[in-house]
């Protein structure tokens, strides 16, 4: 049996999300998280998971035979290229494009790109400008 680090104090403790081809799925996150360097754990015939996302089959104890309905993950990453290798790699493993890589309106340097994953799933990857330019938290009013 494998084991994950706890991380308490989070807001989320985890997000799963169940879907219809397991290995389709995991070709998609496993291309996307070496893109944005997040090491991934768990590979079995029922789930994977990388940090607090865990994805599974409708099979799975955890799943209770439903599949998850469309849901929106948005993934940090460390720089503007980041955020183009996680694209690129989405959309040659099974993603489809949903917002090309660019500056987006949300808040001053924030660089996104957008892509639906084999279950239609809107992914993003989100740099939030360089250090020097912004502070760690930003201020954004909806």
């Amino acid at each position: 049996m494998e084991t994950n680090e706890l991380h308490r104090g989070r807001l989320i403790d985890h997000v799963q999300l169940v879907v219809r081809d397991l290995a389709a799925s995991h070709a998609f996150y496993a291309a996307v998280f070496q893109a944005l360097k997040v090491p991934m754990g768990g590979p079995n015939e029922e789930y994977f998971w990388a940090d607090e996302l865990f994805v599974s089959t409708a099979s799975s104890v955890a799943a209770q035979g439903r599949l998850t309905g469309r849901v929106h993950l948005a993934f940090q990453a460390q720089s503007r290229d980041m955020v183009h290798a996680f694209y690129e790699a989405a959309l040659a493993h099974g993603g489809q494009d949903n917002g090309a890589p660019g500056e987006r309106i949300y808040h001053p340097g924030y660089y996104a790109a957008f892509v639906l994953d084999p279950d239609g799933n809107n992914i993003e990857a989100v740099f939030h400008g360089d250090a020097k330019r912004s502070s760690p938290s930003v201020k954004v009013t909806f």
